[in-house]
């Protein structure tokens, strides 16, 4: 019996201002941690320059392009506390067995994540950074300022990393027999599309090399996320050969 009661539009929101504030506080947990190795995660984000250094224009830029960088350690850190508050914020429309393959989730949210950024980090944006570099440099010097490819970067990094969380969506989506594996095989070719549209918009860069660097890992990501449909369905499938 499960004990959810219904609650009015204040409480509502209410527990959303308190799941909110919860978020937040973790966000800046995360950040205050991660502003001990900005400056690390700075010298790796710009490492693919090269030995272009980025320029600073204005007297508070490197200031805030570096709690720019702690942030989004922070949000990496902060992660599972932010979608565990927005789980335990809807929890009330789910039934009990959808709520525990959502806690599952859980640190699957947090390594996906990191592992977006993480290739976003190591070979997106350098082969990106590396076409941009050459791209005219017979004509024009390019010299980029620290607050303009920060932004570029970080930008960049949270987006590959949302879009990482791809199998786990379609894993959830199978627990809750939104979709099924068969239905997820036969509209390959149109999730192909999609996911070519995605590289396209996603990748920093027009040509064709960059957006494949992009287009491969989520094409995979996409092919996990059957695999783990099926591992979804392993018990729902069996349960109707066993009524018959």
């Amino acid at each position: 019996m499960t004990k959810d009661v219904e609650l009015t539009l204040f409480e509502h929101l209410a527990e959303l201002r308190s799941r909110l504030v919860k978020a937040a506080i973790a966000l800046i947990l995360g950040t205050v941690i991660s502003v001990i190795f900005a400056s690390r995660m700075l010298k790796i984000l710009i490492l693919p320059l090269g030995d272009a250094v980025p320029q600073t224009i204005a007297p508070t830029e490197s200031f805030i392009v570096y709690f720019r960088v702690a942030l989004l350690g922070g949000a990496v850190l902060a992660m599972p506390v932010i979608v565990y508050q927005i789980i335990r914020f809807i929890l009330p429309g789910l039934l009990p067995n959808e709520r525990r393959f959502l806690f599952w989730l859980l640190p699957g949210v947090f390594v996906c994540f990191g592992g977006g950024v993480a290739f976003a980090a190591l070979v997106m944006l350098p082969a990106a950074i590396n076409f941009m570099q050459g791209f005219l440099a017979t004509i024009i010097e390019n010299r980029w300022t620290l607050n303009n490819y920060i932004s570029f970067v970080t930008t960049v990094l949270f987006w590959m990393g949302i879009v990482f969380q791809t199998p786990l969506i379609i894993f959830f989506l199978a627990k809750l027999d939104v979709v099924t594996p068969k239905q997820l095989g036969r509209y390959r070719k149109y999730a192909i599309l999609v996911i070519a549209a995605i590289a396209a918009i996603v990748t920093p860069t027009p040509d064709p090399v960059n957006m494949m660097i992009v287009m491969v890992p989520l094409y995979l990501l996409y092919e996990v996320g059957i695999i783990l449909a099926r591992v979804a369905r392993i018990g729902k499938d069996k349960k109707p050969a066993e009524a018959n």
